[in-house]
């Protein structure tokens, strides 16, 4: 009955995990600033965290079925 919502989340996780990071990682390669206003080096570095975080709580989620 739990394994439903692991599933679930797993993949929102993952899926947003893996669209941030190639998004950053287009636009750091394009040398656009991933936020307006902020310091390029750690808008880039923040969003790159945040989106190897999800996929880990992703891969997590997963990991529990």
């Amino acid at each position: 009955m739990e394994t439903g919502p692991a599933i679930f989340t797993g993949v929102v996780f993952a899926l947003f995990g893996g669209g941030l990071l190639i998004w950053t990682g287009v636009r750091v390669r394009q040398r656009r600033p991933v936020a307006l206003g902020v310091n390029p080096v750690a808008s880039a570095a923040l969003a790159g965290l945040v989106s190897v975080l999800a996929l880990i709580i992703g891969f997590w989620g997963f990991g529990r079925l």
